[in-house]
């Protein structure tokens, strides 16, 4: 906090829980909010969003929109007032469990996803050559072989002469992005 003091000029009690502060950011940004908490450790100011001068929530529907804010982001702050209502009554929060449950099974979902395009067990070339191929085929890992349109399998040292299985199309145009990213590889150089 003390860095952000010195760098808006904001007092110590015009930080606490409850005040509304209208912000400025060096990106531009401008807003109002209430102060919720200030972490001093990770220097975040957590406010909650769209607040109007007498601190009532301008959305009627009881759900709040919380900013964090890294202090180092803030231009410019105007103490605008006190709020009437403790912004951390837990009799007056609203949480949409069903989004948030709904939230975390979409995120798990996808780091599952990201997860299954890592290769376990392969050199960085073979990650390189498997993220290749992702961009234009559908891939998979099948353990240290790539499955290339569920037919076509790359084994390493995945050259083009380790292609094996599916259509003789298929295997021409694995062959082919294998040969353009060995090129690619190559060019590169080991140092980079």
């Amino acid at each position: 906090m003390e860095a952000m003091n010195m760098a808006v000029g904001v007092g110590e009690e015009q930080m606490a829980v409850g005040c509304i502060l209208a912000i400025k950011t060096t990106l531009g940004d401008e807003f109002e909010g209430q102060v919720l908490t200030f972490d001093r450790v990770s220097n975040i100011l957590v406010l909650q969003d769209s607040v109007s001068g007498g601190g009532v929530l301008k959305s009627g529907n009881g759900r709040r929109n919380i900013r964090m804010l890294k202090a180092n982001f803030i231009k410019e702050v105007t103490f605008l007032g006190q709020a009437d209502e403790d912004p951390l009554d837990v009799n007056k929060c609203f949480l949409d469990l069903n989004t948030l449950h709904s939230k975390e099974q979409s995120a798990i979902r996808q780091a599952e996803i990201d997860s299954e395009r890592i290769g376990v067990g392969v050199t960085p070339e073979a990650q390189s050559i498997f993220d290749a191929l992702s961009k234009t085929l559908p891939v998979r890992w099948d353990k240290t072989v790539i499955v290339v349109m569920n037919e076509v399998r790359v084994s390493s040292p995945y050259t083009s002469e380790r292609v094996t299985g599916g259509t003789p199309a298929a295997n021409e145009r694995v062959r082919k992005v294998l040969e353009l990213e060995r090129k690619r590889l190559q060019n590169r150089g080991p140092a980079q």
